[in-house]
């Protein structure tokens, strides 16, 4: 799964930790997410694309498998 966090961060002009800390995670988990070393939970993906105000699947993309 890829995700577009870091585009919409910078859209944002948010750093990782004012992500982090917008939905009570550590910074060291938007960056693991962000790598795509973790997915995250459901809700904290939800949480995510509120942030955005964007529909989860903006910002969290599955890969095509074909």
């Amino acid at each position: 799964m890829k995700n577009t966090i870091r585009i919409e961060r910078a859209i944002k002009d948010m750093t990782q930790a004012d992500l982090a800390e917008a939905v009570s995670v550590s910074r060291q988990t938007i960056n693991t997410i962000e790598s795509n070393k973790y997915v995250p939970s459901t809700v904290l993906a939800l949480k995510i694309a509120k942030v955005f105000n964007k529909p989860l699947e903006e910002i969290f993309i599955l890969e095509d498998t074909d």
